[in-house]
C-alpha cells in the first residue's frame, strides 16, 4: 500500500515531533559533546534503528512513508520508543495499515477512563447506560442501569455478573442458556485472546470455565465471530418493570481501545405478564442512590450479549416477530 504525498507528510511531521521531544540520554544514549555534528534536538534516525534493533536506514524509510504496510511488532516498537499517546498510536495504524490497532498501546489507559463519563451519565435519564473497561469492570453507569437489577445485585464486573451470578442468570436474564450466554461469551473470549498477558481477564475466564453451568457453554459457544447489530434485542426481566426486551447500541471510547460504552433501553413485552411483584418492585424502585458507585452494574452486557447473539439468530431485531427471538 503506497501512502499519498499528504499521508507521507503527515506521518513524517508526527514522528519528527516525537523524536525531537525525547532526550537521547533517557533511552540510554550518551549525551552529545559540544562541537561539530548533528545539532537537532531529540533522537536521531540512527538511534531509532538501534532502539528498534533494525538495519541502518530502516527507520528513515518508515518515517518517510516508504515502508509498505509495516508489521504490527514494528509499529509497537516505534510507538513505545517514541512514547506515543493512544491517539497517536491509533493514527499510526490508520495511516500506515488502514486499520485500527488490535489493542491499546498502554494497557492502563483502557482501565483508567476519565471521571467525566460518570458526570455525563449522571445527566442521562431513561437510558440503561454504562461504561466498562477492558476487564469488564464498570467505571461509570446511569441510575437506570442500577435499577435494572434486583436490589443490591448489580455487579461491579459486568461479565462476571452476566455469566456467573446465579440470581442474574435465572431472574434478570431470560433464556440465559440459549440467548444470553451464546451472545455474551464470545466477548470474553475475544478480550482474552487480544490481551493474553492480562491477569484480570485470565482469572475471569478461569472462573467461567470452572463454573458447572457456564463452563460447558463457554467451551461450546465462545469461539465465534462478533457481529453487532445496533438495535437488536435480548429478553430480560427488569427489576422494576418486569418482562420485556433490552435494546442496545455499543461504542468504544476513542482514548481507550477495548473499553465499551453500552447504551440500552427497556422495551416492555405486552404479551408477557409482569413478574415484578409488589415487594421486589418497590424495593428496586425505592433504592437510594446514596452509596451508588461505579462498582455497580451489568446493563452493559446487554449490549455485549446481543451483539454476538445476533450472529446465531438468538437475538430479535426490531421489526421481527417476538417468537423469532427464542432459540429453537
Amino acid at each position: 500500500m503506497r501512502l499519498t504525498t499528504g499521508d507521507r507528510a503527515a506521518l513524517k511531521k508526527v514522528l519528527q515531533e516525537r523524536r525531537a521531544a525525547i532526550d537521547p540520554a533517557s533511552k540510554g544514549f550518551p549525551r552529545r559533546a559540544g562541537g561539530p555534528g548533528r545539532r537537532a534536538a531529540g533522537l536521531s534516525q540512527e538511534q531509532m534503528d538501534d532502539l528498534l534493533a533494525r538495519a541502518r536506514g530502516t527507520y528513515n524509510r518508515f518515517e518517510n512513508g516508504q515502508l509498505r504496510r509495516p508489521p504490527a511488532d514494528f509499529l509497537t516498537a516505534v510507538a513505545k520508543s517514541l512514547e506515543l499517546s493512544e491517539q497517536e498510536w491509533m493514527f499510526l495504524w490508520q495511516l500506515t495499515r488502514r486499520e485500527n490497532p488490535p489493542r491499546a498501546l498502554h494497557e492502563p489507559s483502557a482501565t483508567a477512563l476519565s471521571g467525566m463519563w460518570q458526570e455525563l451519565l449522571d445527566r442521562v435519564d431513561g437510558v440503561i447506560a454504562y461504561v466498562n473497561d477492558t476487564e469488564f469492570d464498570i467505571v461509570a453507569h446511569s441510575e437506570d442501569f442500577r435499577l435494572f437489577f434486583p436490589p443490591g445485585r448489580a455487579p461491579s464486573n459486568v461479565m462476571r455478573g452476566l455469566l456467573l451470578d446465579p440470581e442474574i442468570r435465572t431472574r434478570t436474564l431470560q433464556e440465559w442458556e440459549t440467548a444470553w450466554a451464546p451472545a455474551v461469551m464470545p466477548f470474553l473470549k475475544q478480550a482474552v485472546q487480544l490481551r493474553p498477558g492480562n491477569a484480570g481477564l485470565a482469572a475471569l475466564e478461569r472462573d467461567v470455565l470452572a463454573d458447572p453451568v457456564a463452563g460447558p457453554l463457554y467451551r461450546a459457544s465462545a469461539s465465534v465471530p462478533l457481529p453487532h447489530t445496533d438495535g437488536s434485542e435480548l429478553p430480560v426481566n427488569h427489576a422494576v418493570h418486569g418482562r420485556g426486551w433490552l435494546v442496545t447500541c455499543l461504542a468504544e471510547p476513542l482514548v481507550a481501545p477495548g473499553a465499551k460504552i453500552n447504551l440500552s433501553f427497556y422495551r416492555a413485552d405486552p404479551g408477557a405478564g409482569s413478574s415484578c411483584a409488589g415487594a421486589s418492585c418497590v424495593g428496586a424502585n425505592s433504592r437510594s442512590t446514596a452509596g451508588s458507585t461505579t462498582t455497580e452494574g451489568p446493563g452493559a452486557a446487554s449490549a455485549l450479549a446481543r451483539s454476538a447473539a445476533s450472529a446465531s439468530g438468538l437475538v430479535r431485531t426490531p421489526g421481527t416477530p417476538k417468537d423469532s427471538a427464542s432459540a429453537t
